[in-house]
């Protein structure tokens, strides 16, 4: 195979962890192979190109053994398909190893059904010419998402370190990741907790849904804090413990708070302002940088249609 790079590794029994899970030949193999990341190399392993004791292996859950002899083949990377667009980007903070974005109302993030080359990853292969197969070809540095309609800060990744840095990260809870919304109604307490599981919705797979764990739901933590009274509508600060798929917007609908504008989880009434989307907005994002370890925050400016629903609701 033409550019292809091998990896050959022995597992020495003497250095074996304790704990059976630990085992697992991907959280070995990420353990080994720093500058690859977990995804990486559970894909690796599911494509093939993973052997153990010279016989292919595709399950990533088999444990390894003392003795064993490990051979990882790195393909040649693969055309990216994608094409670079060149979309304005606003951008909170850049360097050599990660970029966050204030991303706008209407960007998808990433290539989906009827967004092939109007995504922010089309913006970011014109912006930065190495992205290619960071994470997966069709999410270059894509370290987490934010909703179509969902402003806000988001970071991305420029290096495999920086992204499985970034991923640890926010798995391990350690950045955060603030959201300010408009909500019908007003709760009765200041602040409180939302842990209830998110799946995928039994009827309408196009949206999530309160599902109990033992059904196929993960848990997601959400907290919540009132920062105005606004009559019948509140201006809330979310604060992600998790990150499911529209987690914010099911889990304010299941408290009977539903975001003004959610076409999908809210049936409130039209308000007189014209709402890109929800009104949702990805305030603040704090985390460490992967290198040095300082600290970043990032603040996303309150975009203008939401400033916009806060003046109409005050005046009323």
């Amino acid at each position: 195979m033409n550019d292809s790079t091998l990896i050959e590794l022995t597992v020495d029994p003497e250095n074996l962890p304790p704990d059976k899970q630990n085992r697992r030949l991907d959280l070995w193999l990420s353990q080994q192979i720093p500058d690859l990341s977990r995804s990486r190399i559970q894909t690796l392993i599911s494509q093939g190109w993973v052997k153990v004791n010279q016989q292919v292996c595709t399950a990533k859950k088999v444990s390894v053994h003392g003795g064993d002899r490990l051979e990882i083949i790195l393909p040649p990377p693969q055309p990216l398909e994608l094409e670079a667009v060149d979309i304005p980007l606003d951008i909170l903070y850049e360097d050599d190893c990660l970029l966050i974005l204030n991303k706008p109302a209407g960007l998808v993030v990433h290539p989906a059904p009827g967004h092939q080359n109007d995504t922010l990853v089309n913006a970011l292969l014109a912006h930065c010419d190495h992205l290619a197969g960071i994470g997966g070809v069709q999410r270059p540095g894509i370290v987490h998402r934010l909703d179509k309609d969902t402003t806000g800060a988001i970071v991305v990744a420029k290096t495999d370190f920086a992204l499985q840095s970034l991923q640890a990260q926010i798995k391990s809870k350690t950045a955060h990741r603030q959201y300010l919304g408009v909500v019908y109604g007003v709760p009765k307490t200041q602040s409180g907790t939302i842990n209830q599981p998110i799946g995928r919705h039994p009827i309408d797979r196009k949206k999530m849904a309160i599902i109990p764990i033992e059904k196929g739901g993960r848990e997601a933590i959400t907290y919540w804090q009132i920062q105005e009274r606004i009559g019948n509508y509140t201006l809330m600060l979310f604060t992600l413990e998790t990150g499911r798929t529209h987690q914010i917007r099911v889990h304010s609908s299941f408290m009977g708070n539903p975001i003004v504008g959610d076409p999908e989880y809210s049936r409130g009434k039209a308000i007189g302002v014209n709402l890109p989307g929800q009104a949702l907005h990805a305030w603040k994002l704090t985390l460490k940088h992967p290198i040095s370890g300082e600290q970043i925050e990032a603040i996303a400016p309150i975009p203008d249609t939401l400033k916009t629903l806060l003046e109409v609701l005050r005046r009323r």
